[in-house]
């Protein structure tokens, strides 16, 4: 259990690694000529190399916080997001239909791929099996029907 990233908890090395890709991120806003932002990176990337040996991790953290308010002061003020991402333009665009919807389809559209709905039919029975295996038949008495 040397990684638990479902709580959240962060070592020292993923928060310098975040802040190292924020950095860039923040570089990529300001910068639009390929070689600039190339040539303000390898700059970046010195001020971390300098401190990547550090044995102190007091000094250590101290310079994260330092770095993470260096960023926060410096952030760009309209940050590119990529487009399917959180915030982006096309972020949830592509809606996925429920599998429910097949249910609906039309028997004429069933026919065009009938093993298809053959063994999801028999999938269909299964999953009703084990659920009633599992959590026992519905009483008729509670369908509101």
């Amino acid at each position: 259990m040397a990684n638990v990233p479902f709580l959240g908890i962060k070592t020292h090395a993923q928060k310098v690694c975040s802040l190292y890709k924020r950095a860039l991120r923040n570089l990529e806003n300001y910068y639009d000529q390929r070689h600039v932002y190339r040539y303000q990176a390898v700059l970046m990337r010195e001020r971390f190399d300098k401190n990547a040996k550090l044995q102190d991790m007091s000094l250590a953290a101290k310079l994260l916080r330092e770095g993470e308010q260096e960023l926060f002061l410096i952030q760009h003020p309209i940050p590119r997001k990529f487009a399917t991402s959180v915030g982006g333009v096309a972020h949830e665009r592509v809606v996925h239909p429920p599998d429910w919807v097949l249910d609906y389809w039309h028997p004429l559209e069933k026919a065009q791929y009938p093993e298809y709905f053959k063994r999801r039919e028999q999938r269909k029975k299964e999953f009703v099996a084990m659920w009633e295996k599992q959590y026992g038949k519905p009483d008729p008495k509670d369908s509101h029907h």
